[in-house]
């Protein structure tokens, strides 16, 4: 008799009586089996992320391959096998990876600078009430105003050259990571906190083992935002006045030869600044992802 009939002897019994369709049966320890069944090869394979990513960026391809091929006109549409041999020939030549180059440093410069200044902020916040005040008044002031409306004031100020686009980028990386950020440190659990002072940490000890850990999917949000408003944001400045001290960035690139109507190395350069952002989305920021997050448990 199973343990339930043992227990509820009654109400097993009524329950039998008022379900007949409802069976019991006793099923001893022997009789249970473990049964297995071998994946076949698809589902094998569609279990990697990285297969099906690959996937949808070759499925992309063909439709921009038949459209080009369609429309017939490299002037208006290349095709990708002509954007590709675009690709190749400015890497060859050194003018797509020395403007793939010229902006990366640039990028670099402002988006540390940002990062910077948006952990000044945040700390400054989560240190007094009136930190917290003026980083949500300078948020509400700052956040919504586009980077690119500040290009005319950045020529007057800081001339033609890094200078300007330093400028634009801090702008755009220092507002999303510091509201990201100071998000995340107000959503950690107070439990969370306790368990903290209790175990004796206080001040950088704190921030370090209890706050960071449980911001860090806000933070790595909030850098992930950054990157995109700052990388979007350079090409944009670069196309407006892209030469930068004698040498122009991917912008550059794309506008120059836009005005020589080479359009294959146009959809070379937007090809570019594609697979830079693939890279750094689905590689550095996923290998953090992968070494935090996932590693300390706070997200799955």
């Amino acid at each position: 008799m199973s343990e339930a009939a043992k227990k509820f002897p009654a109400a097993m019994a009524a329950a039998g009586a008022d379900r007949p369709e409802i069976l019991y049966p006793e099923v001893t320890a022997g009789e249970l089996t473990i049964t297995e069944q071998k994946l076949s090869i698809f589902e094998i394979l569609y279990r990697e992320t990285w297969l099906r990513k690959l996937a949808i960026l070759v499925v992309l391809a063909l439709i921009w391959e038949i459209y080009g091929r369609s429309l017939n006109n490299d002037l208006l549409f290349p095709t990708f096998s002509a954007t590709v041999s675009a690709f190749f020939g400015g890497v060859m030549d050194g003018r797509l990876v020395s403007a793939a180059w010229g902006s990366g440093k640039v990028l670099l410069i402002g988006y540390g600078v940002g990062i910077a200044l948006a952990s000044v902020l945040t700390a400054l916040a989560m240190a007094s009430r009136i930190g917290t005040d003026f980083l949500e008044t300078m948020t509400s002031m700052f956040n919504p105003l586009p980077a690119i409306a500040l290009l005319p004031l950045a020529l007057i100020w800081f001339g033609l050259g890094n200078g300007s686009l330093v400028f634009v980028l801090v702008h755009s990386v220092t507002w999303a990571i510091a509201l990201n950020t100071h998000s995340g440190f107000l959503g950690v659990s107070k439990t969370l906190k306790m368990v903290g002072r209790n175990y004796g940490l206080r001040g950088p000890a704190f921030i370090m083992k209890i706050l960071i850990p449980a911001a860090f999917p806000s933070i790595l949000t909030g850098l992930k935002i950054g990157w995109a408003f700052a990388w979007r944001t350079l090409i944009a400045a670069e196309l407006v006045f892209g030469v930068s001290s004698g040498s122009g960035g991917l912008g550059w690139f794309i506008f120059e030869n836009k005005n020589m109507l080479d359009i294959p190395k146009v959809f070379a350069g937007l090809l570019t600044v594609i697979i830079i952002g693939l890279v750094v989305e689905n590689v550095i920021f996923r290998t953090i992802e992968r070494l935090t997050i996932e590693r300390w448990g706070v997200q799955h």
